[in-house]
Formats: structure tokens, sequence, C-alpha cells
């Protein structure tokens, strides 16, 4: 009997480890979807800057670098 109760606390230690692994991954994709959905609401503020026609900087009226 002992083979068997070794097998099954093999078993329950592997779904032990897989449920760690899942939630560890559930958190990761959550921390993601959060980040891309930051990034999407700046995307979206600077495109409606872009489009308004903030002033974005001429490269002709920059300086020329120091190495110029």
């Amino acid at each position: 009997m002992t083979e068997l109760a070794d097998r099954l606390e093999a078993l329950e230690t592997r779904i032990a480890f897989q449920d760690h692994t899942i939630d560890e991954l559930n958190a990761t994709i959550t921390a993601q979807w959060q980040q891309i959905d930051i990034l999407k609401r700046k995307l979206d503020t600077i495109e409606q800057q872009v489009r308004a026609g903030v002033h974005i900087a001429d490269p002709a009226s920059e300086p020329p670098p120091p190495h110029y």
C-alpha cells in the first residue's frame, strides 16, 4: 500500500506545483494587461494631441548637434 500512497503523494505534490504556476502565470498576464491598457491610453492621448495640432518641435528649428 505504500507504493500507492507514494504515487498519490507525488500526484498531489505535482498538482500543488501546477496550481502555483498557474496562479503566477495569471498574475503575470493580469499585470501585462494592466500595462497594455495604460500604454493604450497614453497612445490615444498622444494621437489626440497630434491630430489637434499640438506644437511638436520642428527638426529644422533645432540647433545642430555639437559634433557638427
